[in-house]
This record gives C-alpha cells, structure tokens and sequence, in this order.
C-alpha cells in the first residue's frame, strides 16, 4: 500500500479544521500563538513558516503530535562513545611500592 505525500494545502487544511473542533476564531488562535490575525489565515492555506505552524499548534494542544512527526532521533553508538570518552577496558591492578613493607596479616 502505497501512503499519499501531504502537500502543504493539506496540511492548513488539518489545522483549520482542529481550530474549529475547538470552537477557535482565527483572532484567538492568533493571541494564543502570539502571531497575527493574517499568520493564522496563511498557516490554513498552507503558505506558513515552520516557526509560525509551530506556534499555532503549540496554541491548538496540538504539540505532542511533533513528536510523533518527528521524534528525537537516538544517539547512534558511534556519536555515544565518542561522548563517553574511553572507558577504561581492563583493571590495572595494585601497584605495589618497591620500597614498601609488605603487610601482614
């Protein structure tokens, strides 16, 4: 089954239609997101920045659905342990001091 590519137009389509389902008017959108009037207009007709989509379904609750979008990506093992520095592999044992007495028990 082969998924359909989302254009942007569809995109402002689904954020319109969640800021009725909240019974929003574009205005409060638009206080909510701290963008103008017109931010929210062109957002819903798909002609918006990142920063602004973002902002409006930050206003919209809509927030976690970026995760899903586009989850944090796991650090790959190679990136990890360049982080880690070197770890120590082996024990170096006791060093024993040559002019140290031995002890006893």
């Amino acid at each position: 089954m082969k998924r359909k590519n989302i254009t942007a137009d569809e995109l402002g389509e689904r954020l319109k239609q969640a800021r009725l389902n909240l019974d929003l008017t574009q205005v409060e959108t638009a206080e909510r997101a701290g963008v103008s009037r017109k931010a929210v207009l062109n957002a819903e007709k798909g002609q918006a920045t990142l920063e602004v989509f973002v902002a409006i379904m930050h206003a919209l609750g809509l927030a976690a659905q970026l995760d899903s979008f586009l989850p944090p990506p796991p650090v790959s093992p190679v990136q990890l342990a360049k982080l880690q520095g070197k770890k120590r592999k082996r024990a170096s044992g006791s060093r024993k001091d040559e002019h140290q007495e031995p002890s006893t028990w």
